[in-house]
């Protein structure tokens, strides 16, 4: 296959960004391929390639997008004053196997572009869903930023940045209107509650309501919960074993109404220690997949 013959997603793939990021770069710089025809698709010559490649090395040198994009159409002889590197490689965040789409989320969180993570996780949640979403995109992202972060104790700021548009755009995904039959929660301590949203997101999607009382949920105020509002499912979500303690989940097969599913959610969990009546789903898909069943 030659360079004339790229898709957008071959382009994307060379360049090393998400393919959301090309049609950024299209539709707010005209970086897009020459020559393209409406109602076509974007096929990239080797002239395109080039431009994309130069605008990637210029942002990822941190030249703002907008100035980047200026210098690439002006051609390598435009005057420029990029930002010089310091010595030390920077702190770029390897992605390995994850492709293309979590590297240009990465590096977006990297750049702290808001504007862009929002636009890349957006067109993923519209055509992929919540689902795979989380587990090809972002978990993968947010595990490879938390690796960097914990080795070199630096880029605190980019995964805190990138949590909080994550949870931003799960925010943004229409809840149902009827009432909600289960309860979301973190543990006692558990402070982690991006991927209790992310189930909660993912529910909505499936017109199912939740209740997310959030982070570090006491047990006596789970029951006040459970018994104000009688929810046929319990999520109890812990994020390291330091907060998975067996007996607040005791406390919730206990509680009165009631529960018809108790749920031990999150790698905190040893399996060994959860109380029998509760059940621990390995996925999000599969916690989905439970919790549907149980509110139908």
């Amino acid at each position: 296959m030659t360079a004339q013959d790229l898709s957008a997603s071959e382009a994307a793939r060379l360049v090393g960004v998400a393919v959301t990021t090309l049609r950024t770069w299209d539709r707010r710089y005209g970086l897009g391929p020459r020559g393209h025809q409406a109602g076509q698709h974007r096929r990239y010559s080797t002239d395109d390639l080039d431009r994309l490649l130069e605008m990637q090395r210029l942002t990822a040198r941190g030249v703002p997008a907008a100035q980047a994009a200026t210098w690439v159409m002006a051609g390598p002889d435009a005057d420029r004053d990029e930002p010089v590197r310091r010595d030390g490689g920077g702190h770029a965040v390897a992605v390995g196997d994850n492709g293309p789409a979590v590297r240009g989320l990465t590096r977006a969180a990297l750049r702290l572009d808001g504007a862009e993570i929002r636009i890349i996780l957006h067109a993923a949640l519209a055509s992929d869903g919540v689902v795979a979403t989380w587990t090809t995109l972002i978990a993968p992202a947010l595990v490879q930023v938390g690796l960097k972060q914990a080795a070199t104790k630096a880029l605190i700021e980019v995964e805190h940045l990138l949590s909080a548009e994550v949870s931003r755009m799960l925010a943004s995904i229409p809840l149902p209107g009827e009432p909600s039959r289960v309860l979301l929660a973190c543990a006692d301590e558990e402070q982690h509650s991006l991927a209790l949203e992310a189930l909660g997101a993912a529910l909505a999607e499936r017109g199912v309501a939740t209740r997310q009382l959030g982070p570090r949920v006491p047990s006596q105020a789970l029951l006040d919960a459970i018994a104000r509002t009688g929810p046929d499912a319990v999520v109890l979500w812990s994020q390291t074993t330091a907060t998975a303690d067996p007996a607040q989940l005791s406390v919730v097969l206990a509680a009165r109404p009631a529960i018809k599913t108790v749920v031990a959610a999150g790698p905190g969990w040893n399996g060994d220690q959860i109380p029998d009546g509760a059940v621990t789903p390995n996925s999000l898909a599969s916690a989905v997949a439970l919790l549907t069943r149980t509110t139908t």
